[in-house]
């Protein structure tokens, strides 16, 4: 069961919303604060995503005490007493900063401020603030209530006690968090997915390929190997006997190639983003949004359990959560038995 008690989740669009759902399931009890006034139902219908998901993955037993989850008025109750806050407002180096000085003005100064940001730095998010020490990156991945990974980042004022706090608390929601520890713009995996994105603009701008024909290239192919091996511990046993040194030797001369255009950013114009839109939804445009996350909800299920089966990258991670929690879910029974 998590550390933290209390936790402020400032901004309930989708990482948000995925953030509450992730500390309440946990045993953390939960404020959010958002200005839409969709708030409410956006939390309620991610919520649900978040229990079935879980319940999928067999980790939601009805014995095991949840967090609560309360939506309230303004950023001061949000975090006048919460152990963690986690902001996860626009995109928008201006937008933060004036909603994170508010959190700093209000939350307690022991607590921990971390920005679910996915590629502005911590040092020019903590540049205004009066106790800047406190403020880290904690960059998750979507959907936040299923995929463990959370990138923990500091800035140059940071001090150490928050960025180990981040990393425990993190731990303790049952998620892997990878400490960056060089200070860099989108962190390790953005930089990763900035890349293959990038290229994938290309491919549509030239005509090359569409929307649905660069999903399947990576859905049906290198994608199902990245999910369990990643990309060095793929290439290493593509390598064969030989391992990595034989790979590298033997297809590290084509990086020399003109194959891609990384560094080049094609111009994101009208007709481009018209022939994106078009071609996203002659693809998936039959589906919801609510839809779509169920869909992709239960397919990570079974991608999850698979890796647990196997004892094997994520599914670890979802071995000692469903530990913890048989073990939690026991101690809650030998408490009945006491009355």
């Amino acid at each position: 069961m998590a550390t933290t008690k209390t936790a402020a989740v400032v901004g309930a669009g989708v990482i948000g919303a995925a953030w509450a759902a992730r500390f309440a399931l946990a045993g953390v009890d939960v404020r959010v604060v958002d200005p839409n006034p969709d708030t409410s139902r956006i939390i309620s219908e991610v919520f649900a995503n978040a229990r079935h998901a879980w319940q999928e993955l067999e980790l939601d037993p009805e014995s095991l005490t949840r967090g609560s989850l309360k939506i309230v008025d303004s950023i001061t109750e949000a975090v006048v007493d919460a152990d963690h806050v986690q902001e996860s407002a626009p995109e928008n180096l201006e937008v933060k900063r004036t909603i994170l000085e508010q959190i700093d003005a209000h939350a307690p100064i022991d607590s921990v401020i971390a920005s679910s940001t996915s590629g502005l730095k911590p040092s020019d998010l903590q540049a205004t603030l009066t106790h800047p020490q406190r403020l880290v990156v904690g960059h998750p991945f979507n959907p936040v209530y299923l995929l463990p990974l959370v990138e923990v980042c500091g800035g140059t004022q940071t001090e150490q006690w928050a960025i180990e706090t981040a990393l425990e608390t993190y731990a303790s929601l049952w998620m892997k968090p990878l400490h960056v520890r060089v200070e860099i713009d989108a962190f390790i995996a953005d930089r990763l997915l900035e890349a293959v994105w990038r290229e994938a603009l290309w491919l549509v701008h030239d005509g090359v390929a569409t929307t649905s024909e660069i999903d399947d290239a990576i859905r049906y192919g290198f994608g199902l190997r990245w999910a369990q091996m990643g990309l060095f511990e793929t290439y290493r046993a593509a390598g064969g006997e030989g391992g990595m040194e034989h790979f590298i030797r033997q297809f590290g001369p084509t990086l020399a190639l003109p194959w891609s255009k990384l560094t080049d950013v094609c111009e994101l114009n009208d007709e481009l983003v018209e022939r994106i839109v078009a071609q996203s939804e002659a693809q998936s445009g039959q589906y919801s949004v609510r839809t779509l996350e169920r869909i992709r909800d239960r397919n990570l299920v079974g991608i999850l359990k698979a890796l647990e089966a196997n004892d094997w990258a994520a599914g670890n991670v979802l071995a000692t959560q469903r530990a913890s929690i048989r073990e939690d879910s026991s101690q809650f029974s030998q408490q009945l038995s006491l009355y």
